[in-house]
């Protein structure tokens, strides 16, 4: 019988014990880095949603606005899309959430708010307002928008030369 252990043993050396410390600095150093990144705005990982903060939501409501007064084309016509109620609906919210902050937002927030809000009320008359131009001028599809003061607002597309 022999006197050796049939275990294999771990030889651990100065240089091996060197490179585990160094790739456990790094590791940390990395995860480090990606928890700075999450904490600032707009750099998460792909595909993951930004912060649920006052910012985001007046952000969505300002994109929706702006989508409805022609941000986007239809792909069958080329047209530029037009929604002037939905547009409207989404400034309307935002002006509701300017009047039921009123006293409770920081300064940065609410001149965020307040500037929103006026460039897409001057959006909206522009683009009200070229509607009914195309629309008296007979320049505007037949299934397009209506005139948005007339009716109250509807929807369609604009068709672009």
């Amino acid at each position: 019988m022999s006197d050796q252990d049939p275990t294999p043993r771990i030889q651990v050396d100065s240089d091996w014990k060197a490179e585990a410390q160094a790739e456990k600095e790094r590791l940390s150093q990395k995860e480090a880095e990606l928890e700075e990144a999450k904490g600032q705005e707009g750099s998460g990982a792909p595909g993951e949603l930004p912060a649920a903060d006052f910012k985001g939501l007046i952000g969505l409501l300002a994109s929706q606005a702006i989508m409805g007064l022609g941000a986007y084309t239809d792909p069958k016509t080329g047209g530029v899309v037009i929604d002037l109620v939905g547009s409207k609906f989404a400034i309307d919210l935002l002006d509701t959430i300017e009047v039921k902050t009123k006293g409770n937002l920081d300064e940065a927030e609410q001149t965020e708010l307040t500037n929103i809000l006026t460039e897409l009320r001057t959006r909206f008359v522009q683009v009200a307002d070229v509607v009914a131009q195309q629309q008296a001028q007979g320049t505007m599809s037949p299934d397009a928008a209506i005139d948005p003061v007339a009716s109250g607002g509807t929807s369609g597309v604009i068709e672009t030369p």
